[in-house]
C-alpha cells in the first residue's frame, strides 16, 4: 500500500517497490481523478519493481477523488432518470478541462513530478509515464514536453498535434480498443505524424475492446484485452528503462 504525499503543491499517491526500483513511473488517472482504481494500478506497477507516483491533477477544478467516484458511479447508473439528472453537473465539472490554462497547469504539475522522481534514490534518470483516457492524453503531452521522460505508454489517449509530436524524443507504446470511434478515426494521422517526426511509435489495437477497457470497475472492462495489455506494457517499460 502506498501513501499520499505533497510534491511542491501537487497531491500525489506514492507506491514503492519491495527492493531497488527499476525506475520511476508516473501513472496519470482517468477523467474520474485519483480514485481507488488508479491507486490500485499504481500498487500493481510498484509490485513489478517501479517507484510509482500517481498525481492528482483534477482536484484543482473541483473534480476531487470523491466527486470523481460519484460521477463514475452515476455513469453506470441503470436508472436513466438519475443518470440524466446528473449530466449537467458532470458537464460543468468536465468543462474545466478544456481551458488552455488548465492544460498548461496540468503539464506543469506533471513536470514537478518528473523533478521529484529525478532525485529519488535508485531511479537514476529512468523515468516513464503511463496513463488512461484523460491520463493517456496527458502521457502524450508530458513526453512531448519533457525530454527527461524516457518512455510513454498512453492507454486510449488523444495524441497532440504534429508540432508537439515533433518534440517527442522517447519511444511510445499507445494502447487502444477498436471500438473507440474518435481515437480510431484519428490513429492513421497520428501514426503518420509519428513516422514523419521519427518517433519510435507502436500502436496496439485490441479488436472488440471499448474505450477504458482496462478499468475493471467500469462497464467497458474487457478481461481478455486487459490481461494481454498488462504484460505488453510491462515488457515495453522494462526494455526502455533497462
Amino acid at each position: 500500500m502506498g501513501q499520499m504525499i505533497d510534491i511542491d503543491g501537487v497531491s500525489a499517491y506514492r507506491a514503492e517497490p519491495a527492493g531497488d526500483p527499476r525506475g520511476g513511473l508516473i501513472v496519470i488517472h482517468e477523467i474520474w481523478g485519483l480514485v481507488d482504481h488508479i491507486k490500485n494500478v499504481a500498487d500493481r506497477f510498484a509490485a513489478e519493481g517501479y517507484l510509482v507516483i500517481a498525481p492528482d491533477i483534477l482536484s484543482v477544478i473541483g473534480l476531487t477523488p470523491s466527486v470523481g467516484a460519484e460521477l463514475h458511479a452515476l455513469q453506470a447508473e441503470r436508472d436513466e432518470a438519475k443518470r440524466l439528472a446528473g449530466q449537467p453537473r458532470m458537464r460543468e465539472l468536465f468543462s474545466g478541462m478544456s481551458s488552455p490554462d488548465f492544460a498548461a497547469g496540468a503539464v506543469a504539475s506533471l513536470t514537478k513530478v518528473v523533478d521529484y522522481l529525478k532525485v529519488q534514490p535508485g531511479v537514476d534518470g529512468r523515468i516513464a509515464v503511463t496513463g488512461f483516457c484523460f491520463g493517456g492524453t496527458y502521457s502524450f503531452a508530458l513526453v512531448a514536453a519533457d525530454p527527461r521522460v524516457r518512455a510513454a505508454v498512453p492507454w486510449y489517449g488523444s495524441a497532440p498535434g504534429p508540432e508537439a509530436i515533433a518534440r517527442i524524443d522517447a519511444p511510445v507504446l499507445a494502447i487502444y480498443g477498436s471500438i473507440d470511434e474518435r481515437l480510431m478515426a484519428a490513429l492513421p494521422d497520428v501514426s503518420a505524424a509519428m513516422t514523419g517526426a521519427g518517433v519510435d511509435f507502436t500502436a496496439k489495437v485490441y479488436e472488440g475492446a471499448k474505450h477504458a477497457f482496462f478499468n475493471d470497475t467500469g462497464s467497458n472492462y474487457d478481461r481478455d484485452a486487459a490481461a494481454d495489455a498488462w504484460p505488453l506494457a510491462l515488457a515495453f517499460l522494462e526494455k526502455e528503462l533497462a
